[in-house]
């Protein structure tokens, strides 16, 4: 500003900071402004010299676009690691799920996944990490605890063993979702052995790829292994199944109703002919 003129100039370097009477950075896309920064020495700055002030960073924000553009269409993708913060947003009365008593779900989710989270009051989650396993892991995490995903038939996991019986192994899919393996199940893993301890094969804490099976009306999850489900599916007979006594046959069934009916019926004829005795005796 000069004899009551103003003139703006251009550059990408601030070669002019030194010399000019005001610094005014502009950061957008084709479409939006996504950043402002000013700094002025002046008292004030009249509202048309703004204005001027955009409409020529638009123009040159464009041109830098063009070059751009022409070198690459699109971002690229970012590696895989480098670090990151992602956000993940959450219904409010979640909030104290994903922290858990005395925080022990959220610590348990930072040690796990080596991420670190933020939680805002309204339920938006900062996700701070050195690679994209650890924040995805963390996010998926999260996701399964404030918005679960209801498993189906069919679809596959790598669970953990949770807690051993002496009728399977229960495992750990999702936070909250467990699902039960059967010892029929786990005995096809071992070529159909007779397993007489559960804790002998699998472990509290062990892996292991499994499959759902079936979800009851009670939402309960029978589980399979997925090398089982690969295995039968190639035609190999694993073993392991219950062996269950045979129901009786319909033919069964008809010959005791016949005999019980025949019982029935030389019941009436000597009833009948006892009650004609009593009657030729009246007589």
């Amino acid at each position: 500003h000069e004899g009551g003129e103003y003139v703006t100039l251009t550059d990408i370097l601030g070669a002019e900071d030194a010399f000019g009477d005001m610094d005014f950075k502009v950061a957008g896309t084709r479409d939006v402004i996504t950043a402002l920064q000013l700094d002025t020495k002046l008292d004030g700055i009249p509202a048309s010299v703004l204005g001027a002030a955009l409409m020529q960073a638009r123009a040159a924000r464009l041109t830098i676009l063009d070059v751009m553009r022409e070198a690459i269409d699109e971002p690229g993708e970012m590696s895989e690691f480098a670090p990151r913060i992602i956000t993940v947003r959450i219904p409010v009365d979640k909030i104290g799920e994903v922290i858990g008593p005395k925080g022990k779900m959220i610590n348990s989710i930072q040690e796990e996944t080596g991420a670190e989270i933020t939680i805002e009051d309204d339920g938006t989650i900062y996700i701070g990490a050195t690679d994209g396993t650890s924040a995805e892991a963390a996010r998926s995490t999260i996701n399964a605890i404030a918005n679960p995903h209801i498993p189906e038939v069919g679809e596959r996991f790598l669970g953990t063993v949770v807690k051993t019986t002496t009728f399977g192994a229960f495992i750990s899919l999702l936070p909250g979702k467990d699902g039960l393996l059967h010892i029929t199940q786990i005995r096809k893993l071992h070529g159909g052995a007779r397993i007489d301890d559960v804790d002998s094969v699998i472990k509290v804490g062990d892996k292991i790829q499994v499959e759902i099976r079936e979800v009851d009306d009670r939402g309960k999850l029978s589980l399979v292994p997925v090398e089982v489900v690969e295995r039968e599916a190639a035609g190999e007979d694993l073993g392991g199944d219950d062996h269950r006594p045979r129901e009786r046959s319909d033919r069964s069934g008809d010959r005791g109703e016949r005999g019980r009916g025949g019982d029935r019926d030389r019941g009436s004829d000597h009833h009948r002919t006892r009650q004609r005795h009593r009657e030729s005796g009246n007589s």
